[in-house]
């Protein structure tokens, strides 16, 4: 696909967003109170976009979107909890807005111990159960013909996934656990979903891609690695800003993307079957914690 634009590596969320006019839209945030996921909350804010700031708790978002502008909107959604989830998909409802963009930017990030909840390792949980769960529960939201959606996946997709990409019989992790490995899995899972939901949404005209921010500074030792090739926070943001409202990156979906640019991703990617199965077993979680009677989980579109 040849597609030109104009920026890269060092641009930073500001930078591909200069003179865009967001006035009136309303574009969503997750993980809005730190890092990529600030960065982007500010830039969305200082072009006028009305932000529905998204974090863990209520309070960190309030002060992230306070900092930002008064017209931002903070929401509490613990990702890693179904009850949360619904609570924010009702909050959301609740502001009787149309969206013109989502952006999936919060993740757990190498967690040491194996943790497990609702029977699913917490990165897998947060970074792509957690996003399925908000992003299928708000899609009938979206501005047919215009809205767009950005999965933020990461270089480790790539690169330190397990040879099958998801390891379907070992979501728990009980089998074996190793903080890099699920990490880079629940990555992954967030660009297939990419994927199939691009596929799903396609006939409204909505766009779906996901993104890889690149190592930020935010999320390594600093020190001279850090001075040298780390982006800051700002340039981490700008794929995804960029993804989100932009007109360079208008009528494109179903890519995987790197420093502003169209990039190939995991081969894996391309596999039409695992996207499927992947959407499948995610389902089938939520509908299972739906019958357990725990928390009252929305239907996943």
């Amino acid at each position: 696909m040849a597609i030109s634009i104009q920026f890269g590596r060092r641009s930073t969320a500001d930078h591909v967003l200069a003179g865009i006019d967001l006035t009136g839209r309303h574009i969503i945030v997750t993980g809005c109170d730190s890092g990529l996921g600030r960065e982007t909350l500010n830039a969305f804010a200082a072009n006028g976009a009305s932000v529905i700031g998204m974090a863990r708790t209520l309070e960190s978002a309030s002060r992230a979107c306070a900092q930002a502008s008064p017209e931002c909107i903070p929401v509490g959604c613990d990702l890693s909890r179904f009850d949360s989830i619904t609570a924010a998909l009702d909050t959301i409802r609740g502001l009787s807005v149309p969206l013109d963009a989502i952006v999936a930017n919060a993740a757990a990030v190498n967690l040491p111990s194996l943790e497990v909840r609702h029977g699913v390792e917490m990165q897998f949980l947060t970074n792509h159960l957690g996003h399925f769960m908000l992003v299928n529960g708000i899609a009938d939201l979206l501005r047919d013909g215009s809205a767009r959606i950005v999965m933020v996946s990461s270089g480790a997709s790539i690169s330190q996934t397990p040879s099958e990409g998801v390891m379907f019989d070992n979501l728990d992790g009980r089998q074996f656990y190793n903080p890099t490995i699920f990490y880079a899995q629940s990555k992954l899972a967030n660009a297939l979903y990419a994927k199939e939901l691009s596929r799903r949404l396609t006939a409204r005209g909505i766009a779906v891609n996901s993104a890889d921010p690149g190592a930020a500074r935010t999320r390594i030792r600093k020190g001279f690695f850090a001075r040298l090739f780390a982006k800051t926070a700002a340039q981490a943001a700008a794929t995804q800003a960029l993804l989100a409202a932009s007109p360079e990156a208008s009528g494109i979906t179903g890519e995987y993307w790197s420093n502003c640019k169209v990039s190939e991703g995991n081969p894996l990617l391309q596999d039409i079957v695992l996207a499927r199965r992947l959407w499948d077993v995610s389902q089938e979680i939520l509908d299972r914690q739906r019958r357990k009677g725990g928390a009252a989980l929305q239907q996943a579109a």
